[in-house]
């Protein structure tokens, strides 16, 4: 026997607020019922039975392919047919919902009908990001839970959508959005255990960093700024405890507009792990501050880097994009990073030649690259005129391209290995003290640069495929 609410009719509706209301009220009572029934299971009264809940879903159909501004990226349905997602967490996502239903109504002038949708809600979901199942319940509980409950089911969690390789069946709605609701949770989730910090104190601006240095600079700015007025908090890992793989800290804004910066250690593992996740809180935009080798002699220690193509050697995410595939440089975020560069450094126009060079910066997932012989490596990085080596960029990018958020790369030099001047100790510390803090200043400013564009413009149609999603 399976245990559910009463499911009430689909509604439908031309108000986005009352539509957003619906919606949060369906995600409310189905999470509250699997709460109130997981107390029963975990005090020993639910004896026989499997309890359900449903995520809520979102429904267009509409006879038209219009939209009202041409321009726009996102807000409409690319051709006339039936639309549907499964969402979650309206907690978070309140603003980022009510804004693609709102687009939704005005481009198709069609009411959007929301409902309980058939796809159960995992009782881990409705518990949290903070509760933690081993610590509530007793082995042989554990054991029993998936008899009782439904549990993450992988199945139903992959990434075909925003790969473009989803193929929709037979009376089947077409998607609305990049992510399903079991996705979207799997995510929050998992940014709760890699980052430190719950998801909702996430930013709309993040910023990935390779090196703790910057992030103690951050902290430092962070608790500075922090209830200036303009931003309202500063958020870190809880203290006391082991930082986790990749910590997250927060300069916050009441808006959401705030900047997020994470430290995702060294490697393409880690920048994929975490812009998987971080891709369904649809940031307006994620830049790379990181260190690099630089690849010619007329390069310095400590000029910036700002790559505007990748050559992307990573390999971790060559089945989902595959190299050959280019990664555009995106309009607004390089001219806002060369803005900051000018502004911070006091050089403009040509003169900003002395100190940063614009190029393509190649990504390796070997970090002894330089110990590969040089016949073998200097033609291939000779031949894309390479100016830069790093461990992160290129995957950054490509996965901000897959996941249509709006990226960039900022590096600075910190060796140039092919030209005698190694990554050693002492000159390693030397660089760091002097050159990181304004590094960070750059970074920081061209996110308050980007807040001052509307997200509607920065949201790149090039980022867009044929036969798009109507959600950002």
């Amino acid at each position: 026997m399976i245990k559910t609410l009463k499911i009430s009719r689909p509604r439908q509706f031309k108000d986005p607020e009352q539509a957003l209301e619906a919606l949060t009220e369906i995600y409310e009572a189905q999470t509250a019922f699997l709460r109130e029934q997981f107390k029963a299971f975990a005090a020993g009264e639910l004896k026989s039975g499997h309890v359900r809940a449903f995520y809520p879903y979102v429904k267009i159909r509409t006879e038209t392919a219009r939209r009202r501004d041409s321009r726009l990226a996102y807000g409409f349905a690319p051709r006339p047919g039936t639309y549907a997602t499964t969402v979650t967490r309206p907690d978070i996502f309140t603003h980022y919902y009510g804004e693609q239903i709102r687009l939704l109504i005005e481009n198709h002038d069609a009411p959007l009908e929301i409902g309980v949708s058939e796809t159960p809600i995992p009782v881990h979901f409705a518990l949290g990001e903070n509760f933690h199942l081993e610590g509530g319940l007793q082995a042989e509980q554990l054991r029993d839970l998936p008899l009782f409950f439904d549990v993450p089911d992988l199945d139903i969690m992959d990434d075909e959508i925003a790969n473009g390789t989803f193929v929709v069946k037979d009376g089947q709605s077409a998607p609305l959005s990049l992510f399903t609701a079991p996705r979207v949770d799997l995510s929050l989730q998992r940014l709760r255990h890699y980052c430190g910090t719950e998801s909702h104190h996430f930013q709309n601006y993040i910023l990935f960093t390779n090196y703790q240095f910057y992030i103690d600079e951050f902290i430092k700015l962070g608790l500075k700024r922090s209830g200036d007025g303009q931003y309202t908090e500063f958020i870190q890992p809880e203290e006391g405890k082991r930082l986790p793989q990749m910590p997250a800290y927060h300069l916050k804004r009441a808006d959401g507009a705030g900047i997020t910066m994470v430290n995702i250690g060294v490697g393409p593992s880690n920048a994929k792990t975490i812009t998987d996740h971080i891709a369904v809180l649809r940031p307006h935009a994620w830049i790379m501050l990181g260190h690099c080798a630089g690849l010619r002699n007329s390069q310095k220690l400590g000029d910036y880097v700002l790559a505007h193509g990748y050559l992307r050697e990573d390999n971790i995410l060559d089945r989902d994009l595959e190299p050959s595939i280019p990664i555009p440089a995106l309009a607004e975020i390089q001219l806002a990073l060369e803005d900051a560069v000018a502004q911070v450094t006091g050089e403009s126009g040509y003169d900003t030649k002395k100190v940063m060079r614009t190029g393509t910066v190649a990504t390796t997932d070997d970090r002894n690259w330089e110990l590969q012989s040089s016949t073998r490596q200097n033609l291939r990085l000779s031949q894309s005129r390479a100016i830069a080596m790093d461990m992160e960029s290129g995957t950054i990018a490509a996965n901000g391209f897959r996941f249509r958020v709006p990226y960039g790369t900022l590096l600075c030099v910190s060796d140039k290995p092919l030209h005698g001047e190694l990554k050693l100790p002492g000159m390693a510390d030397s660089f760091y003290r002097e050159r990181v803090e304004q590094h960070l200043q750059v970074g920081l400013l061209a996110m308050e640069i980007l807040r001052d564009i509307a997200p509607g413009k920065l949201h790149s149609r090039k980022l867009r495929s044929f036969n798009e999603v109507a959600f950002q």
